[in-house]
């Protein structure tokens, strides 16, 4: 009997040492209340009290698994964080075509409008008399080496001056009327003349400030005008283009200050 009461003592001995870490454990860990996992589970988004490892949905028979990179730009599962479409494809913007120019825009190498005919005869009566004082001056200066007595013959100085005198009347008022010419534009006008010297001028509307139509006595006559285009500036702030007709000068007038008018609205 005290035999098996040995043989039971050291069972009795590891049950109630068991017994007693039990205890002990119970005391220094106590189990945590219903209300205090609460919080836990709430903020680690765990479900039904289970644990941190295992807080994976489970997924349904049935349901598919949506790949996020399938989704389509209209589908309204899209998350809002992402405003633009993966695939999006947009519009290029339309080029702006430039304006083209004007039809009748100045050009440097284009045709001249001729003057007026009637402006040719007027440089020629104003040649006529450049042409006489020429010849008069050479005559005087044959009669001034007679009187004085040089053997020189009557003529060695009058009849140059004669020869000048045809070619300034005959020949300079053709040269000078051909290299006269204008070219209206829709913005500006071009004035060319000289013979010797050339002068090429383009008088662009918008720095016009005020236009004269002028007309001497013989201008009158012969029914020709000049238009006068007075400019800003020191530099050509006077640009004359003489040997119009007086309707063209005119017209003319009124064209360019329609231009300024309508520029200056």
């Amino acid at each position: 009997m005290k035999r098996a009461m040995d043989e039971q003592s050291p069972g009795d001995g590891k049950g109630s040492e068991g017994a007693g870490s039990e205890g002990r454990d119970g005391e220094g860990a106590p189990s945590a209340s219903p209300s205090s996992r609460e919080p836990a589970q709430n903020l680690f988004g765990q479900i039904g009290g289970s644990r941190s490892g295992s807080a994976r949905p489970e997924r349904r028979s049935g349901e598919r698994r949506m790949n996020p990179e399938a989704v389509s730009p209209d589908d309204p599962r899209q998350s809002a964080s992402a405003p633009y479409p993966r695939d999006a494809s947009y519009t290029p913007r339309p080029e702006v075509s430039q304006p083209d120019a004007p039809l009748d825009a100045v050009d440097d190498n284009g045709a001249l409008t001729r003057l007026d005919p009637n402006y040719k005869l007027l440089m020629r009566i104003g040649a006529l008399f450049v042409a006489f004082f020429v010849l008069l001056a050479g005559l005087i200066a044959d009669a001034a080496i007679q009187a004085g007595g040089a053997p020189i013959p009557f003529g060695l100085v009058s009849v140059p001056a004669f020869i000048a005198a045809l070619i300034i009347a005959i020949r300079v008022p053709v040269a000078r009327f051909n290299a006269r010419g204008y070219q209206m534009g829709a913005d500006r006008l071009r004035v060319v003349r000289g013979v010797l010297t050339r002068s090429d001028t383009v008088v662009p509307f918008g720095r016009v400030q005020h236009i004269d139509v002028d007309q001497g006595p013989i201008e009158r006559a012969l029914s020709i005008a000049t238009l006068t285009l007075h400019t800003a500036g020191s530099h050509n702030a006077s640009v004359k283009l003489p040997g119009l007709a007086h309707a063209d000068a005119v017209a003319m007038r009124e064209t360019i200050r329609a231009h300024i008018k309508r520029e200056s609205l």
